[in-house]
């Protein structure tokens, strides 16, 4: 399993606690000496940082890579990413936040999977940040994940539906439209909305340009994670009230309070690009009904 940094980079410590943590799990940790670059924001040049998610991917001995942090600077690697040499050998990539930006392309490009779920800093360098169970079985368990149920999902509008799963963090989603890879997910799908620290108004607005590019419009239902620190201050008005009131047209069944990505507590591993069914009516849940790895 390489370690990665298509975005920003993290501390030393917080780059071998988590890969301590790795090899716990039972993994062959690995990584170069380009996890360590730094640039003005990110890990090095795009071209560095380019440079070496290729060369993990195309090494024969690493079967997964997981990507450092979040941060800034995926969409700049796009455009000098191999997609006919990434997609000739399927391997599992994991990330989120701004990783949210190679997510979407490894699908739309390359028509693989991967998997919304922990990076090194602050999850699998703090052990209680992560929930190991929903990532081992992701990423190395050969049958669907069932139904995920964590505590605290709430139900925003009844219904089930079906479909492929895609999604990330809102605020790169939004980003990429009008690019040549921008987010243009299959109609009837599942989407995940992660986000974190955008206060209700920005909320709406991110909505509100998904929704009048017609992304909404294309789902057939909805996860939301927990919004965290997307209160206004004093809690006079509320993430999720700015995020019920754009999508109160939405007929579909939706959810809210699916710790993936930005969650105060353990994030869980979902799988992109996989068939996953929405149940919110009695004990709400999302059933992962395709498995996300091969024999």
């Amino acid at each position: 399993m390489a370690v990665v940094a298509p975005a920003s980079g993290c501390s030393a410590e917080e780059l071998e606690r988590g890969v301590a943590e790795l090899r716990r799990l039972g993994f062959d940790a690995v990584y170069s000496p380009a996890v360590a670059a730094r640039g003005l924001f990110s890990a090095g040049t795009p071209a560095a940082r380019a440079g070496d998610f290729l060369a993990a991917w195309s090494d024969p001995s690493v079967s997964a890579l997981v990507a450092l942090r979040g941060g800034y600077g995926s969409a700049q690697i796009l455009p000098l990413l191999d997609a006919a040499a990434i997609a000739a050998s399927p391997k599992v990539f994991v990330g989120y936040s701004d990783i949210t930006a190679v997510h979407t392309w490894l699908l739309q490009r390359c028509g693989l999977v991967s998997f919304h779920g922990p990076m090194l800093e602050g999850r699998f360098a703090n052990r209680a940040r992560y929930d190991r169970d929903s990532f081992v079985r992701a990423v190395s368990v050969t049958e669907p994940m069932g139904a995920l149920v964590p505590p605290g999902l709430e139900i925003w509008h009844e219904g089930e539906a079906s479909g492929v799963l895609v999604g990330g963090t809102i605020t790169q989603l939004a980003a990429s439209l009008g690019t040549p890879f921008a987010f243009d997910p299959p109609p009837g799908c599942v989407l995940f909305f992660d986000e974190v620290n955008e206060r209700p108004y920005r909320l709406d607005r991110l909505l509100t340009q998904l929704l009048q590019a017609g992304i909404i419009g294309r789902a057939a239902a909805i996860v939301f994670n927990e919004l965290p620190g997307c209160d206004e201050p004093g809690g006079e008005v509320r993430g999720a009230d700015a995020v019920r009131r754009v999508l109160d047209g939405f007929a579909g069944p939706m959810l809210a309070g699916f710790p993936s990505g930005h969650t105060p507590g353990a994030t869980m591993t979902l799988p992109f690009g996989v068939h996953a069914t929405v149940v919110a009516r009695g004990r709400p849940a999302l059933v992962i009904e395709e498995a996300a790895v091969g024999g």
